[in-house]
């Protein structure tokens, strides 16, 4: 996903950042913000986010839970979900969960999509660690 389209939206930088001088906060716009939306949207529970309270993906529910097919399946209607209710810019063609061959306590989430302003394909790999309840690389 190259380039800045305007009508894909700006927003703010997640994790939210400040330059050393100045007011402002970092934005991103563009295929940018829409791969920070769908971290946010993975990594929020529904309920957590006020005034809306539908908004989020409920991973959380599948802590600790044994890895298997039924697991995978309902992980990947759970994202598939969120992503169509939550996420108007893109078109979801593909959502693949399958075990993280390098750390078996946790899922490979690859999310397969095409933006709609532009109809260029994107791909995008969310891990999902089954016994912590923290967002990766934040």
């Amino acid at each position: 996903m190259q380039g800045d389209n305007s009508f894909l939206g700006r927003g703010w930088a997640f994790p939210p950042s400040f330059p050393e001088r100045g007011a402002e906060v970092e934005m991103v716009s563009g295929s940018e913000d829409i791969i920070q939306s769908l971290q946010i949207l993975l990594g929020t529970s529904p309920g957590e986010r006020v005034m809306q309270e539908a908004f989020g993906c409920n991973l959380a529910s599948f802590l600790f839970e044994e890895v298997d097919q039924r697991l995978i399946s309902a992980v990947e209607r759970q994202i598939k979900d969120a992503i169509i209710d939550h996420e108007p810019r893109i078109r979801l063609d593909k959502v693949d969960v399958t075990r993280n061959p390098s750390d078996p306590s946790s899922l490979l989430i690859s999310i397969h999509s095409t933006v709609k302003g532009t109809n260029s394909r994107f791909n995008m790999v969310f891990p999902f660690y089954l016994t912590e309840a923290t967002l990766p690389g934040v």
